[in-house]
């Protein structure tokens, strides 16, 4: 397999984390719509019918092996299926708002675990960013507009915070063991790979609960913004993040998931109405500067 050239591989990892920001949001009105695990059952289930020819191994790779497809079921438990569990109950308990600021993390998580896991070195900036991180999201979880946004008690607002940063840390794991399967599986199939596997996690749950569910109290905007959401989360972002991942490393390509709470705020505020107060923005700049600092000797060893 052929690596892309790093352009083209940051085209695909920067639009597909604004993807992520844009589902992310545009899951809360979903939510309120499908109980959760039918809508990841859903989600998964669209994808799956048009991934249906990614499936198959193409003839110059590998046949998978016992490590290869241990590593499949744990990109898809951890970054496919908890992560959608953790970030729709999350942003049903917060706010768009609230999970773009939680979002932000991610960089400086996808650096400790790409150290911890890959060996990739990590520079002194990064464990500052870390800290930085981390107090942004205390802010923003001390924010009380944020619990008013999600018209939720303080327990529920504590609990959707938890969430967010339980899913950041799925994110996180999703990079780390996704730059190991593009060495020997095609982005293409991976995604096809792991959402059957996400596929059949949520089955149980998920057929319990359409079979209670009424159907006919869903409108034609929200079957099309359930099939946007499905072919986004499913398809279109874990295909353009897997591409990228063969060329860039994955304490490197944590840095366009700066993208996913820019996205996710914007989508908030454009989409759903939401506000950011004075609070959220001092939290979004903190986590922000957290990005910054992160990336700094990535894009200083870059030009030179």
């Amino acid at each position: 397999m052929t690596p892309t050239s790093r352009p083209v591989a940051y085209f695909c990892l920067g639009l597909s984390m604004a993807l992520v920001g844009s589902y992310v949001a545009l899951s809360k009105p979903l939510a309120a719509i499908f109980p959760v695990m039918l809508l990841a059952w859903l989600r998964f289930g669209i994808g799956g019918i048009a991934m249906l020819g990614w499936v198959r191994r193409p003839a110059n790779e590998p046949p998978l092996s016992r490590q290869t497809r241990l590593l499949l079921f744990f990109e898809s438990f951890f970054g496919n299926f908890l992560f959608t569990l953790c970030m729709i109950t999350g942003v049903t308990l917060t706010s768009a708002v609230t999970a773009g600021v939680t979002m932000a993390a991610i960089p400086a998580a996808v650096a400790v675990m790409s150290w911890l896991f890959l060996r990739e070195a990590v520079s002194r900036r990064t464990w500052a960013a870390i800290f930085l991180a981390v107090l942004g999201i205390s802010l923003n979880a001390l924010n009380k507009s944020a619990e008013a946004t999600a018209s939720a008690t303080g327990s529920q607002a504590w609990l959707g915070q938890l969430l967010l940063v339980a899913a950041v840390l799925c994110e996180a794991s999703y990079a780390v063991i996704g730059k190991k399967l593009t060495a020997s599986v095609s982005p293409k199939r991976i995604t096809a790979l792991i959402n059957l596997w996400g596929f059949a996690l949520s089955t149980p749950a998920g057929l319990y609960l359409a079979w209670q569910f009424d159907f006919a109290q869903v409108s034609g905007p929200q079957w099309g913004l359930l099939l946007f959401y499905a072919l986004a989360a499913c398809v279109w972002t874990v295909w353009l993040w897997m591409t990228g991942l063969r060329t860039v490393p994955a304490s490197q390509a944590g840095i366009f998931t700066v993208l996913l709470p820019i996205s996710a705020a914007l989508t908030g505020m454009l989409a759903l109405g939401e506000r950011i107060s004075g609070m959220q923005l001092l939290a979004f700049g903190i986590a922000l500067a957290s990005v910054l600092i992160a990336t700094w000797p990535e894009r200083l060893q870059d030009k030179r």
